[in-house]
């Protein structure tokens, strides 16, 4: 995939460096130039610029990008603004830093859904999870086995899980299920959130947008996602 990272400080560097060992194609951008040397030879670009500017934009290939990330851990207005200014630009899928609270409701507010908190997470596991690309989150338990959301597939809508064997088909065990619901916050804006529904039962009804929490071989999670001759092909 082509990433790009903005902020490379030491959470932004170990990524960017972790994501370009495992096969993608990473450009680094920072506005500090001694940051920017010292990663230039670790991975495919590194890019001196202020992110806060949207006319620099015009320098990177942000149509063509796969996902970005908003590592910035210095300045949370320029990690607000870069963000803001990347959703203007393109529709391509953020993952950004978040320094507080506050900023965590910000990001929430912009759409932003793939909120790291780098206190928590480590560049390793934030790789294996932007490397898993057919799936929208998952938690890495080890080399082979993962627990993923991935989305319902529309033959399963409709029906009750008593119904469905296809889940089976994929070996793949279901934890739960992930439903949207609209929320209010204190000054009555509306977004919308994520909850589970907790245990499934056999007559859980699998609806459209339904995000299923499964657990599994992480080739078996991948053939579910791309189909068996879409897999092969990758493969």
């Amino acid at each position: 995939m082509k990433i790009i990272v903005f902020g490379l400080g030491n959470f932004g560097m170990s990524l960017a460096i972790s994501l370009t060992e495992t096969g993608n194609e990473v450009i680094g951008v920072d506005k500090n130039i001694e940051k920017v040397n010292l990663v230039k030879d670790k991975i495919s670009h590194a890019i001196a610029m202020d992110s806060t500017n949207e006319l620099s934009y015009e320098a990177l290939p942000l149509k063509d990008t796969d996902k970005v990330v908003v590592a910035i851990g210095e300045n949370e207005g320029a990690a607000i603004i870069t963000t803001a200014i990347i959703k203007k630009l393109s529709d391509v899928k953020i993952i950004s830093r978040a320094l507080s609270p506050i900023h965590d409701t910000v990001l929430e507010a912009m759409g932003i859904h793939s909120i790291v908190h780098p206190e928590q997470e480590s560049a390793d596991r934030l790789t294996k999870q932007i490397n898993f690309k057919s799936t929208l989150e998952n938690y890495q338990l080890d080399d082979n086995y993962t627990i993923s959301e991935v989305k319902a597939k529309p033959e399963f809508f409709g029906k009750t899980l008593a119904e469905l064997d296809t889940i089976d088909k994929y070996r793949l065990t279901l934890i739960t299920i992930i439903r949207k619901r609209e929320k209010k916050n204190l000054i009555g804006k509306k977004s919308i959130i994520k909850e589970s529904i907790g245990r499934p039962a056999p007559l859980t009804v699998i609806l459209e947008d339904d995000i299923l929490v499964v657990y599994g071989y992480n080739k078996d999670i991948e053939t579910y996602c791309l189909g068996q001759e879409e897999y092969q092909k990758r493969s």
